[in-house]
């Protein structure tokens, strides 16, 4: 990390911890509110936790992280030594994080630019990792911001869900549309644009939605060099397969993480949940 720049981000990163430590990023978690008790994702819930409570039909609601806790990540950074900030969060269409980021932002003791990416899961983790890398080059925080936005503008993110009724009870998707996929009996795939969730296609089943998922991903990966993600919820052996396939058809895959969502993005995506983030260098 640079001495003089601190990368902060969410726990809707997913970024694996090796990638933290190595680069000296600082992850914020959100909360996991569970019936009548509030978990931290990451530490108090787990991916496989949440899906069992979700497949019991259990009440879970996600909560952002609170200012005063941006506030002592900040600090510890400024007392790390950290002489500017880069704040970097999943899209505010999603949850009030980044405007608790902002709030905070105003009482830190070391200049802090928070960033709304627009993204969220390893795409928000790309843009996490180009703004530690222009830091460690010996970036401005203006460099890092331009690195984590250049990866943003960039990126393309696909999503296969096997309903979308998770993602109209916590409104990131339209009540219309979700009753039109259970209506039709379709396999909606989904797409990141304009820092929202929009639906991209209907296919008829899952074998084929995961294939056309494969597709989207490869074709948006081209010839060029790339990182690519794969996300699963409480669907580790279609993730493995859907990473192992890529790996064979993308000529220029630099990096490739696989992981589970976390708490968070699960309880609104639900079990079944397969991703593919293609995110150009």
């Amino acid at each position: 990390m640079s001495c003089h720049v601190a990368i902060v981000t969410d726990s809707t990163a997913y970024l694996p911890q090796p990638a933290m430590s190595r680069h000296g990023i600082t992850s914020v978690p959100l909360t996991v509110v569970l019936g009548d008790e509030a978990l931290e994702e990451g530490t108090e819930i787990s991916a496989r936790s949440l899906a069992l409570a979700l497949q019991k039909r259990r009440s879970v609601t996600t909560s952002r992280p609170s200012p005063e806790e941006f506030v002592r990540a900040y600090r510890a950074a400024a007392e790390a030594g950290a002489t500017g900030i880069v704040s970097l969060h999943l899209s505010a269409e999603f949850s009030g994080t980044y405007d608790a980021a902002v709030v905070a932002a105003k009482t830190a003791p070391v200049p802090v630019r928070v960033v709304d990416t627009g993204m969220v899961a390893m795409a928000l983790g790309f843009c996490a990792l180009a703004a530690a890398e222009a830091a460690e080059a010996g970036g401005s925080v203006d460099e890092a911001v331009a690195a984590a936005e250049k990866r943003a503008a960039d990126m393309s993110a696909y999503f296969y869900v096997d309903t979308l009724d998770y993602l109209r009870r916590g409104g990131r998707i339209g009540a219309a549309q979700a009753l039109l996929g259970s209506a039709l009996a379709v396999k909606p795939l989904l797409t990141l644009q304009g820092g929202r969730i929009e639906m991209l296609e209907k296919v008829r089943t899952a074998s084929k939605a995961i294939a056309r998922l494969e597709e989207l991903a490869v074709e948006r990966a081209g010839a060029g060099s790339v990182d690519v993600a794969v996300h699963h919820l409480a669907a580790p052996e279609r993730a493995e397969k859907l990473a192992q396939r890529l790996r064979e058809r993308i000529p220029g895959l630099v990096e490739m993480h696989v992981s589970e969502v976390g708490a968070v993005i699960g309880a609104h995506t639900g079990p079944g949940l397969l991703a593919a983030v293609v995110s150009p260098r």
